[in-house]
């Protein structure tokens, strides 16, 4: 079977690698992703799969199901294909996408024996407002067996960690007056973030280790003879979990609320992008990805402990179902993510065969899952055991 999905995916390289290619030179901002939409949706039609587009009324998001028609498990694999400002392509999501629609097709050669369906969730604006969130809270998770995508990267590493983000957005609203003549008169907005920030700052001592509290000060004022009447400050508030990150968003409110008081401004509180849960990897699932690994001639000490890598909607989807989100080498020099050096070095044709590779091991770690009950079975106690 293993033969099979390998064969496919290797028949299709070519036309895998120019799409990615294309996504790579052409790239778009999250939720203006309409070219990399039409190819990666075009590209699974003609591989026979069902596509839906503008899922829950976004825009540039799809869902591609192929059924095999017999019962079995629900196999997701997740395609990011947005950009960054500036950079481009600077976290590798060109492959990304490619890596879970080549393992999807590589893996839809062998399901009509093994029986299950398989969907590609295309999931729009990673960076920023990423559609997995809303998708999650629409249950669109709900029934999938297993998740899965891998991430280009300098090495290979685990599954590991992510943090739980909120990211919000607080607006003081004071009183202009010219800030030589009358200052007397004016209720200082910028004050109010300025005293926001001395506040969070004092607070850190008082916070777990893996709490990030991080912002910054989007508007200030108009001119310096003029007290400004409207300042704004928006953070990220992170920590390893839901629960620890909702308590330190209600300390940072606090801050917040203390630093209107001393000024007498008035505040407003806002949520500016979506909320992201940590990501909890199932280590069993991640095991199966490590075996392929391994099987594929990777030497073990080549395989890195999942390490924390910021915030990531996928942990949204972590809460609904059993999901994975390895690291694959892609590149052979060590360049950080979101780096010139990272992009430039991931649309080049190494880059493309490691992409290749990746949704092999995506393929075949599905392939193993659907062959055995059993491992679903060690699989599924396992999420129901995080979730209690």
């Amino acid at each position: 079977m293993k033969k099979t999905i390998t064969q496919t995916i290797d028949n299709h390289a070519d036309r895998f690698k120019a799409i990615s290619n294309f996504i790579g030179a052409n790239p778009e901002l999250g939720h203006e992703e309409f070219q990399a939409s039409d190819r990666l949706t075009e590209e699974l039609a003609y591989h026979g799969f069902h596509v839906e587009r503008g899922v829950l009324d976004i825009a540039t998001s799809f869902i591609a199901t192929y059924d095999s028609g017999k019962a079995g498990p629900v196999v997701a694999f997740l395609a990011e294909y947005d950009a960054l400002p500036d950079l481009g392509h600077a976290c590798g999501h060109h492959l990304i996408c490619m890596m879970s629609i080549g393992a999807a097709i590589g893996l839809k050669s062998v399901i009509d024996e093994t029986g299950g369906s398989i969907r590609v969730y295309g999931t729009p604006a990673e960076e920023t407002k990423g559609a997995k969130v809303p998708m999650a809270a629409a249950g669109l998770f709900k029934d999938v067996d297993i998740a899965l995508m891998a991430h280009p990267y300098y090495t290979y590493e685990k599954s590991g960690e992510s943090l739980a983000m909120d990211a919000i957005q607080y607006e003081f609203f004071g009183r202009s007056a010219h800030a030589a003549a009358q200052p007397y008169e004016g209720v200082n907005a910028l004050d109010a973030v300025l005293q926001l920030f001395n506040s969070i700052n004092a607070l850190r001592q008082q916070t777990k280790s893996d709490a990030r509290i991080h912002g910054i000060i989007s508007e200030g004022g108009k001119a310096p003879n003029i007290i400004p009447d409207y300042a704004v400050a928006q953070f990220y508030v992170r920590s390893a979990s839901r629960t620890y990150t909702n308590e330190l968003v209600q300390k940072v409110l606090h801050c917040a609320e203390g630093a209107a008081l001393q000024t007498g401004c008035t505040l407003k509180t806002s949520f500016y992008e979506y909320s992201y849960d940590e990501l909890r990897t199932n280590e069993t699932l991640s095991a199966v990805f490590s075996d392929q690994l391994l099987a594929m001639g990777i030497d073990p000490k080549e395989i890195e402990i999942g390490k924390d890598h910021g915030s990531l909607d996928l942990g949204n989807v972590s809460t609904q179902c059993p999901t994975i989100h390895p690291f694959v080498k892609v590149v052979d020099e060590r360049h950080m993510l979101h780096t010139k050096e990272f992009r430039d070095l991931a649309l080049q044709e190494p880059a493309l065969n490691a992409m290749i590779f990746a949704a092999k091991l995506l393929a075949f770690t599905a392939y193993e899952v659907l062959a055995s009950p059993e491992l679903l079975g060690k699989i599924k106690a396992e999420f129901a055991a995080a979730k209690k």
